[in-house]
């Protein structure tokens, strides 16, 4: 009896943990991407703009985008990039990196900021989507 308890409970948890995965969602992330575009380009090709490229953002380290100028507070922050650090960074970017020169006001939005990072963190350092 034990183990079918234990088995049940494994097969809830896989469950749980796939659709928690299955929540990100590419293509809105993509549609996110939109609000970023202004200052930032993702993909084969990309180059800085207002703000650097987003190419292997996961990660990679705060303020070492080539041919970026970034601000002291950014190459001083410490941060190598990966999924919790953008999704707290990117619900407010002043408050993660004080002195960012980033003037975004950020996505308070959980969904949209899973989605964000799904669609982001899809590309390698060349701009190819892994």
């Amino acid at each position: 009896m034990k183990n079918l308890a234990l088995s049940a409970l494994v097969v809830i948890l896989s469950s749980a943990a796939a659709s928690a995965a299955l929540a990100q969602d590419v293509a809105a992330g993509k549609t996110s991407f939109n609000k970023c575009m202004a200052c930032h380009s993702i993909g084969e090709g990309a180059k800085n703009k207002v703000g650097p490229e987003l190419n292997g953002l996961d990660g990679r380290k705060s303020g070492t985008a080539d041919g970026y100028s970034y601000s002291d507070a950014n190459k001083n922050s410490g941060i190598t990039w990966n999924e919790a650090q953008f999704k707290e960074y990117i619900k407010d970017p002043k408050a993660k990196i004080p002195g960012t020169k980033m003037a975004f006001a950020g996505i308070k939005n959980e969904k949209e900021v899973n989605d964000l990072w799904a669609f982001i963190s899809q590309y390698d350092k060349d701009g190819k989507t892994k």
